[in-house]
Formats: C-alpha cells, structure tokens, sequence
C-alpha cells in the first residue's frame, strides 16, 4: 500500500475565489496562488499584519476591587447584574488579522493547453502548469520570504495589488518601481487608516531578477519581456517589528534547496497509508470532495496530508490563527484572531503526536511572550497573583479586554492551563527539558499561585467553590448569566495545576465532578445550574480530552457518565470545531461509532473547500483552518493514544478506518510508533514500537479494562516488534 510521490493535491482549473487557492506558508509569510494563466493573484500574507482598531492599547478592567461583592452576587443568584456592572463598554474586538497584498502577474494572453495547478505538501510549492508553461511558488521556511519563479511564460508585467477584498477605501498606499543591480525592485507602503502615530502600517518589498531578456521598471510596474527565467523575491515588514535583514541574494535552486532541508524532513516524519484505491488517489482534490462516501479512504488520506501540510506551514511566528496563516479579505470573520477557548488546542492537537516540535515551539513562543500579560490580567480582573490568560488574542496583546455581558469572558480563568495543556505534552512526547524547565513548569507554577489565592470560598461540606466559573461560552438553562459555580472545566484545570505543582492538599479540597440525574457529566458541580445540551462547546469534557484524568481504564464509572455527556451533547449551530471536539472526546472514551459519526458530518457537510482548507460553518461558510487542522488529531487520536506509562492501540477505529498503516506517531512515554498496522476484517493489528531511553510501558489494544495489557521493557534505539489479535465488539 505505498502511496505514489509526491503527496500534495492537484486541481484542472484556477482559483474561482481566494478561498480555493492553494497555499504555501512558512510560519510566518504565507502565499494563497489562485494558478491564473493570464492574470495571476498570489495573495502576500504576515503573521504579524494587524490592522488598529482601538484595541492596540487596550487593557483588561480593573476590577479586582469587585471580587468579593461578585462573589457574593453570584452565590446568592444574582449574577447577571454584578456582571453587568462590570461591563461599562462595547465590546471591543481584537486587532483583526488582514492580508498584506497580492502579487498581481500579468502575462499575454492565449489560450491554454494541458492545464493543472497543484501544490506539494513534501516540497510547500505550489505550481500551475499550462502549455509547456510553469510558475511555481513557495514561502521559504530557511530565508523568509516568498519565493516565485516564471519560467516560459514570456512577457509578464508584475504589480502590487493592494485593493483586495474589503479593504478599507481610506487605506493610504504607495507603491514605486525601480532598478537595482541585476534586477528591478517594487516596493509598496501602506498606512494603515485611524492608527496613532506613524507605527501603524508594512511595507511589501518584490524584488526581481531575470535570466535573459530585459527588465524595465516604471510607473509602479516591473515588465519582464523575452527572459528565460524571472524570479520574484517577495518579504512584508510590519512597521510595529524591526526592520529585517536584507534579502538574499541566491539562485532559485539554492533557495529551495535551502527550504527543503527544513520543511521536508519534518512533513516526511508521519505517514497514513489507508489503502485506498490508485484511482481515486489521483483524482483532484475537488473530485473528491464531491463524493465523500466513494472516495473516502482517499479523502481522508489527503485531508490527513493536507492538514499536517497546514499546520506545518502556518506555524512560526505564532501558532495557527483562526484562518491559519491565510486570508485574502481585510473582514476577517472573529478578527481572523487566536481564539483560546477552544479552537486554538483544537488546531494544535496533533502536534505532539504527529511529530511535529515546529508547531510547539511556535506554541510556546506565543506562550512566553505572552506572560507578563497574563500576569497583568490577573492583577486587574482579581487583584491576585499569577496568570489568566485571555479567550481572544491578536497575537501581539495578551491583555484580557474582549468580554461582553453575554461572553464574560473576562471571567474565564482555566485559559492558563489550557494553552499550557499543548505544552505539556510536547515536553513528554519529546523530552524538551529547555521548553520544560524555562516555560512550562514556571508558568504552570504562576498558574498554581493564581488557584492558591483565588480559592477561598468554602461550601457547607468543607470543599472549595469555584467562584466565580464560566464553562466556554455556555449558560446554564433558565439562568440570567454564564457565570456560576464549580464549572467541570474550571475544577479540572485547577485540580491538575495544583496537582502537578505539588500542592495535593488544595487539589483535594475541590470538589468532586457531579453526575446528573441523566446519568451524564454535569457541566456545573452545582445543582443549580442545569446542563444546556444544545451548545458547540464540550468545555465539561475538559478532563477527558486533552487531561486524560477520566478514562475507561482508570475511571470506568466517571469515563460511563462523561460517555453519557457526550452522547447527549447536541451540534448547534453544526461548527466544525464542535463536530471534531466531539470526535477528540469520543477517541478517548473508546467510541468508535461517535468518531465515525462526527468525521461524516464534516466529510459530507461541505467544510472543505479544494484547496483543502476548510470553513467554520457547513456549504463552505467562513473561511477557518479549524477542520483542516484538527482532522489529523481525530485520526491519530483513533488510531493511538498514551501517557507516561501506557500506550493505547486502536482505542476507537471507526469504520471509515478498516484497514491502514501509519508510521512515525510519538508517544507521551518517549517512544515511536515506528509502524502500526491493522486490518479489522482479519482482527490483525502489527505494531514496531522504538523507545528513546530504556523504559517500562504497559500496552492495551482497544479500551476495554476488561481485557489485560502487555507489560514491555523497552530498550532505546531497539526496535521491539507487536503482533495482536483484535475484534472488534
């Protein structure tokens, strides 16, 4: 079952709106090729491109005067008008995330044979073909900067195309054309309109170089006329950012050559491998999409390829936005922001297992610069020490001041240890001591201090009340307010804190998870405040996925009740977070129906657009990478999970899954899964286990407690060998 080379998807037309175009990114610049033959639109993205708002120097409340009165509001009811004492203004969004401009190529017009514009997830570039013709692009992870070649295309005139869409009418842009030794030069500085100062705009600089022909550059232009070869070298410098270092002055060869040794070795680290059939695999990726049901095996495939291809490719500078690295619109949907309540980790859950350290350290970059924000948040909102974190970040600000009467999200206080959560299990798949001792374990640390001083309030029984708790971003039914008591999230964040911090004694005060009389996971341990199913978020299920504190091998009882939770959690507004929060949830309980029914709703619910990245809502509604990162999550996490001691096999194949093999999956016990493969027909399952130190780990195939483990010592550098019989129930 060795699938052909290169991986990556193929199309037989253009680009018919940005959305569609095939992308490049190198954690920092980002490249959208729409593939034109005639007028070319390669849209120029920065991590970094914030357009002012009014949220630039904006901080959260100062409210900490208020927690004792809030405190007493909402445990006695009145929750909704302590809150609203609190929100004295309009909501206030965060910087939203814009492109920079497009690189706008004009060629002479004929008419085109033989057309296909594809993009290599092995090699990050994107190239159209037509009649003996080829551009290709990528967006070089060594040097920094676009990277565009023409070859054969003979007469191209190059712009800067600024006026994309929704760009504002009073954006101030100017744009100069000019030689330079060995090429030409196009250079483009926009204002952005409303910003303080003068620090609130980029410039875009192009330059170009040709073999052969002659290069002319005037009125704004660069026209190549009779060149062999033109070579665009494209960097954007928002002005907030010092200014960066020249660019290089290589051969188109030495520049991919010198991008590969990054890119390649670390795609190339997983492989999935579900058997499907040769001719499906060479569809288009369109082709595809149009029949999930007959192409599935190849669909998923590809959507695994594309979606580690992605995420690669969009983290760097920070970790993937909403939209990744990409948009080709100045209106954004949600400010094109890092939302920390869900879809961030979302996005990001793959990484430790798919080995892919580049998307953590990206994390943990975004994390670190982050902390005396958070420090100030929790001196603000609560008057105590530590860190909050807040649920909207434009990347650049950490300050908690996105909140509204009905988001409180001000009030959000397990941020810390969620986005910590990624980290965490980066460090135990890897071993990254430096990210552990600088990082990870001090702001875990400050997180704990915040819990220390934040819990005080005692309930009749002796235990701790989490006052006041918010469960992201839901209410509970007949309640005035989002905030309450004792929400699941909030208990589990606090009790694993504290816990991994050492202090035991405060953990164990908290109180327990509450089981409602439907037999389900409450999402408040609190009476009074009753489960509202109909919502996308899955907070309550926090110590199920990502913590693993409640599981069917550990805590069988709690694992049945959070099983029920899941069961009965209904789909909203159909988002597509929401469908594969469910299926992350439903791996780690070992229901491989729920999985397969959660990856049918976004198979066959048109998030996916053909340039294999995906949209919020079903019918291609808003363009968002959550789909498109988070689907290879889902699959590894059907195919294996683990901790420090355990690695589990096969915990929840759904049907999709027959049959496959997958390579190069770490583990949270410093070991790879070298190779796993199974066929559920023939109840075979062969796995290559390879640990990086000498170690003991207990194996399970499947999630039934019922059924006993294998106990292996593992020696490192050895790979030990796995052959097991597997029926499913």
């Amino acid at each position: 079952m060795n699938r052909p080379r290169p991986r990556g998807s193929w199309e037989p037309a253009p680009a018919a709106r940005w959305e569609d175009a095939f992308l490049t990114g190198n954690g920092t610049h980002g490249a959208m090729v729409h593939g034109r033959t005639r007028d070319e639109l390669v849209v120029v993205n920065h991590h970094l491109l914030l357009r002012p708002n009014g949220g630039e120097d904006a901080l959260a409340p100062d409210l900490a005067g208020q927690l004792e009165e809030l405190r007493d509001a909402v445990l006695t009811g009145r929750a909704r008008e302590a809150v609203a004492r609190q929100v004295t203004t309009p909501l206030q969004w965060v910087r939203p995330f814009h492109p920079a401009l497009a690189l706008r190529l004009r060629r002479e017009p004929e008419a085109a044979t033989d057309y296909r514009r594809e993009v290599d997830h092995r090699t990050g570039t994107v190239t159209t073909r037509w009649s003996g013709r080829r551009a290709e692009t990528f967006a070089s992870r060594a040097d920094d900067l676009i990277v565009h070649r023409e070859v054969g295309t003979g007469t191209v005139e190059l712009t800067h195309h600024w006026q994309l869409d929704g760009a504002p009418a009073d954006l101030a842009a100017h744009t100069t054309a000019s030689g330079e030794p060995g090429g030409a030069v196009l250079r483009t500085d926009v204002r952005h309109p409303g910003g303080p100062g003068s620090a609130f705009g980029y410039t875009c600089w192009t330059h170009v170089r040709a073999t052969g022909g002659t290069l002319r550059a005037e009125a704004g232009a660069v026209r190549a006329e009779g060149c062999a070869e033109v070579l665009l070298l494209t960097r954007v410098h928002p002005w907030e950012d010092p200014e960066p270092p020249a660019l290089p002055d290589r051969p188109y060869p030495e520049l991919l050559e010198r991008h590969l040794a990054r890119h390649t070795p670390a795609y190339d680290r997983v492989d999935l491998d579900l058997g499907a059939p040769e001719e499906h695999r060479a569809l288009p990726g369109s082709a595809l999409l149009a029949d999930p049901d007959t192409h599935r095996l190849a669909l998923l495939e590809r959507l695994f390829d594309a979606g580690r291809y992605h995420l690669l490719s969009s983290a760097g500078t920070l970790p993937p936005r909403l939209t990744g690295l990409w948009t080709g619109s100045w209106d954004t949907a949600w400010s094109g922001a890092l939302t920390c309540d869900a879809n961030l980790n979302l996005q990001v859950s793959s990484a430790a297992a798919a080995a892919l350290p580049e998307v953590s350290h990206a994390h943990a970059t975004f994390v670190a610069s982050q902390l005396d924000h958070w420090r100030s948040n929790a001196r603000r909102l609560f008057g105590l020490p530590g860190i909050v974190a807040p649920a909207h970040t434009d990347g650049r600000s950490g300050h908690a001041y996105h909140y509204s009467e009905d988001y409180p999200l001000h009030l959000w206080t397990a941020g810390a240890h969620w986005l910590l959560q990624p980290l965490l299990d980066h460090v135990e798949t890897t071993g990254d001591t430096a990210t552990a001792e600088t990082l990870v374990r001090p702001a875990l640390a400050e997180a704990a201090d915040f819990y220390r001083a934040f819990l005080t309030r005692t309930g009749p029984d002796g235990r701790l009340l989490f006052v006041p708790s918010y469960s992201p971003e839901n209410t509970p039914l007949g309640a005035d307010s989002p905030i309450s008591v004792n929400a699941a999230m909030d208990l589990a964040a606090a009790r694993h804190t504290l816990t991994a911090t050492g202090h035991h004694r405060l953990a164990a005060r908290l109180p327990p998870y509450l089981v409602n009389p439907s037999g389900a996971l409450a999402e408040w341990a609190w009476p009074a405040a009753v489960d509202d199913q109909e919502h996308r978020h899955l907070s309550h299920l926090h110590p199920v996925w990502p913590l693993g504190e409640i599981n069917p091998l550990d805590t069988p009882d709690l694992a049945a009740a959070a099983h029920r939770a899941l069961r009965l959690r209904g789909s909203e507004n159909h988002s597509a977070h929401g469908h594969l929060h469910r299926a992350l949830i439903a791996a780690r309980l070992g229901d491989a129906d729920l999985l397969g029914e959660a990856l049918d709703a976004v198979l066959r619910g048109r998030f996916f657009h053909p340039s294999l990245m995906s949209s919020h809502y079903p019918g291609l509604d808003v363009y968002n990478a959550d789909a498109a990162h988070t689907l290879p999550g889902v699959l590894i996490e059907a195919l294996l999970h683990s901790t420090p001691e355990r690695i589990v096999l096969l915990p929840a194949p759904p049907a999709h899954l027959p049959r496959g093999t997958v390579r190069g999956l770490r583990t949270r016990c410093r070991t790879t899964l070298t190779t796993l493969g199974w066929d559920t027909a023939r109840g075979r399952v062969d796995a290559v286990l390879t640990a990086d130190t000498d170690r003991s780990v207990t194996v399970h195939l499947g999630t039934d407690p019922g059924r006993p483990p294998l106990h292996l010592d593992l020696r490192a550098g050895r790979p030990t060998p796995l052959h097991l019989d597997h029926h499913r129930s």
